[in-house]
């Protein structure tokens, strides 16, 4: 009989992981996998709820259980921390997105002759899985994927890639299509009908000139603590109302009663509306559509926040600027924010409640903080993109 190897752990691109270091695709903790490749399933397995399981890119980890779910989101911010030699207090247990909540995606479309096929690209490839069921996405968002194949069998370009972005905002599903050809009377009245028939809340197209807005019944909006903002079309927004909570709450504990906050990298407002009520916050946001949108909404609330379009890359607050507040919020893109941490290093705030979507250049960040005086004091791990190897979390330092 073959020996077997106990499967340890799930390596930051799903695949599982022996204690001698050796990666067994599908594999999950507490499976045995066999000299000769074969895996002895574990305690830790789940049946996949989605029959493209495999196939699609959306989703790498259908198949572990939930409690080893949780463990694989906890285990890459303590791998992260780690390889950076990072001394940290705790790392929290990781918070979970439930099935059918992402209120956002990014698919691609694709019409061959009459037939449209629209979905997460498959696994490393550029084929698309054509999307019959989908147990991570809103129900409401799915329930656009068969008419979008009709609408798209007219106007789609022939074997060009179709974007179809949609989001889940307060008056209904936005949808934004990227390389459609939307010429002519016809085109544009099948347009016009879509959105009115599934009651869109808007519907922007880019033809190859930049994007149009061709329904918008009333501005869409999302609220932030209790701070309506109109956000442009597909404004970022955290993947599921669960994720954005769990964040907002991390970051809430963090700053603490602090007087004066700064929100760096700050969007259309997520953080800085939210922790806002009976303090001064200074938000800044390279984006110009973003931090338009976060100023509209935050004096039209008369909320105490002062906004800035500032290119945070190439001019970082400097620590004559950070020691004004007494917390700053970061939260970077996925490559991190070295121009700005370095400042941040040597400045003496006493709070940094740092918010990442990637536990690499987290922890690469973390280490200059720290190496400076710094404490980091604990993680939060949140698994937002449920059943994908993409980790976020929340952080405190103090000084």
């Amino acid at each position: 009989m073959s020996n077997s190897a106990l499967i340890e752990r799930i390596a930051a691109r799903g695949d599982g992981v022996t204690g001698d270091g050796r990666h067994v695709a599908g594999a999950v903790p507490g499976d045995r996998v066999r000299d000769d490749g074969i895996i002895i399933p574990g305690p830790n397995r789940a049946e996949p709820p989605c029959r493209h399981f495999g196939k699609c890119g959306g989703c790498e980890l259908q198949h572990v259980a939930e409690s080893a779910l949780a463990d694989f989101v906890h285990d890459r911010v303590v791998g992260a921390l780690a390889g950076q030699d990072v001394p940290v207090g705790e790392v929290l247990p990781a918070q979970l997105s439930a099935p059918q909540s992402r209120r956002r995606a990014a698919l691609t479309a694709l019409r061959t002759g009459k037939q449209v096929a629209i979905g997460f690209n498959a696994a490393q490839s550029n084929q698309i899985v054509d999307m019959r069921e989908c147990p991570l996405l809103l129900p409401e968002l799915f329930a656009l994927i068969a008419p979008l194949r009709d609408l798209l069998a007219d106007i789609a370009p022939p074997r060009r890639p179709v974007k179809v972005k949609l989001q889940m905002l307060d008056q209904g599903v936005e949808l934004v299509l990227e390389g459609v050809k939307a010429e002519g009377l016809d085109a544009a009245m099948a347009l016009q009908d879509f959105a009115g028939a599934h009651a869109l809340a808007r519907l922007a197209v880019d033809q190859g000139y930049g994007l149009e807005t061709l329904w918008q019944p009333e501005p869409p909006t999302v609220v932030f603590g209790d701070v309506t903002v109109e956000v442009p079309p597909f404004a970022f927004l955290q993947a599921t109302t669960a994720g954005q909570a769990a964040l907002v709450d991390a970051v809430t504990r963090a700053i603490g009663d602090a007087g004066a906050v700064a929100d760096l990298f700050a969007g259309v407002g997520t953080f800085a509306l939210s922790i806002q009520q009976g303090r001064k916050v200074y938000a800044a946001e390279g984006a110009r559509d973003a931090i338009a949108a976060l100023m509209g909404a935050a004096n039209r609330a008369r909320a105490l926040v002062a906004t800035e379009h500032r290119d945070l890359f190439r001019r970082p607050l400097i620590p004559a600027e950070l020691n004004r507040f007494g917390a700053v919020i970061l939260d970077p893109p996925r490559a991190g924010a070295e121009e700005q941490v370095v400042q941040l290093a040597a400045a003496d705030t006493p709070v940094i409640a740092y918010v990442s979507c990637n536990p690499a250049s987290f922890a690469r960040d973390a280490k200059l903080l720290v190496a400076d005086g710094y404490t980091l004091d604990w993680v939060q791990p949140v698994g937002q993109f449920r059943w994908s190897t993409h980790v976020e979390l929340a952080a405190r330092f103090s000084k």
